[in-house]
């Protein structure tokens, strides 16, 4: 086994690799690069390319068009059983006539190690998962969650280059999810394995990655730390995606490094704000405040708005706030008791905390295309 502690997976590169069945784009034409021993969580709604991705990758379909590298290794024709990669599924895919030992030692008897070696290995894997002792246990004896250390055991028992994990964690239950989720990541900081994970969880993505690919439609529509997605998306799917987010319509007057000016009908005034590349004069955009970022008083210029909830939840309270034009926007403070439904407070935002993005992703250029 790789010691604990040190870098052991390959970079991984996808240049332009797309996938068709007919005239249906499952994914559309896709660059990715992978880090070596980096945590890469490929995070959208069911339908987005994601699995289709992640499917590509193992090798168990084959590309319309691009190529697979993982390392020097061009692997995009090569057949699943040679790409050295490790897999867990999301039913995890344990063989139930076989002990907890015999499924994790069925990748090194495939590549038939010597008894000795597989024995070593499976206990090595074994004593690293928390499941000492359990190598004769019959796979119907283990809980939900000791079945998925099994099938990550069986995963990288095989030492991969690259291990896939498409949406492990789905048949557990909240607390135990929220539990094998930190024990993943520690797992990852502590092996170092290059890992691509897919989920459509935000709040999983959002504790296991390293970065983050969100998807839609086929495509990546951004890619990077959970910072950069939070803070800097780059058009409504992705803001609506990742936290909570008001999204307001407005009507962009014009852009200039980085700033636009925009008509906001929910506010009926026009404001100067942060605006992601892809808002232009003339294309539907969208204000974006973060509930935390909506600050309320009790006078000044801001837009007045009455409370219609107060959800208390601890530290902070939770609120929704109707604006004179009817619209709605969700606001979190601080617990304040004297907030309550009814009352009518003015709703401002600094500057720097407020971004207008594109309704929906630019329509890639032909240059742009295989970047998508």
């Amino acid at each position: 086994m790789i010691k604990p502690g040190t870098q052991s997976g390959l970079p991984l590169r996808l240049a332009g690799l797309s996938k068709n069945y007919g005239s249906f784009k499952a994914l559309e034409p896709t660059n990715l690069d992978v880090n070596a021993g980096e945590f890469l969580t490929l995070l959208g709604p069911s339908g987005s390319g994601k699995t289709t991705l992640l499917n590509l990758t193992a090798g168990y379909i084959e590309p319309t068009a691009g190529e697979i590298r993982i390392g020097d290794r061009d692997v995009t024709h090569t057949p699943a059983r040679h790409r050295n990669i490790g897999m867990v599924f999301q039913n995890y895919a344990l063989f139930p006539h076989m002990s907890v030992g015999e499924n994790v030692a069925y990748g090194l008897t495939v590549r038939r190690l010597s008894k000795p070696d597989i024995a070593r290995k499976v206990d090595e894997i074994l004593a690293l998962m928390r499941l000492d002792g359990f190598a004769d246990r019959p796979i119907q004896q283990l809980s939900g969650g000791q079945q998925q250390r099994v099938a990550l055991a069986r995963a990288l028992v095989i030492e991969p280059d690259v291990l896939l994990m498409d949406e492990p964690l789905g048949a557990l239950d909240k607390q135990l999810r929220r539990s094998v989720q930190l024990e993943l990541r520690r797992l990852h900081q502590r092996l170092g394995r290059t890992t691509i994970y897919v989920t459509h969880d935000q709040e999983e993505a959002l504790v296991l990655s390293d970065r983050i690919a969100v998807m839609d439609s086929g495509r990546i529509q951004q890619l990077g730390t959970v910072d950069d997605l939070y803070d800097r998306p780059v058009n409504a799917f992705v803001a609506g995606f990742i936290g909570e987010s008001n999204l307001l319509p407005v009507r962009v007057l014009s852009t200039s490094g980085g700033q636009a000016s925009v008509d906001v009908e929910a506010f009926s005034r026009t404001i100067a704000v942060d605006a992601a590349p892809g808002t232009a004069p003339g294309e539907p955009a969208r204000l974006l405040i973060r509930p935390e970022h909506v600050e309320l008083g009790q006078g000044g210029d801001g837009v007045v708005a009455e409370i219609v909830e107060v959800i208390y939840l601890g530290e902070l309270t939770q609120l929704t706030l109707r604006l004179e034009s009817g619209q709605t926007l969700a606001a979190r403070q601080i617990t304040d008791r004297t907030l309550q439904a009814g009352a009518k407070v003015h709703v401002s935002w600094k500057p720097g905390n407020v971004r207008a993005v594109p309704h929906s992703p630019p329509k890639p250029t032909k240059t742009e295309k295989a970047d998508a």
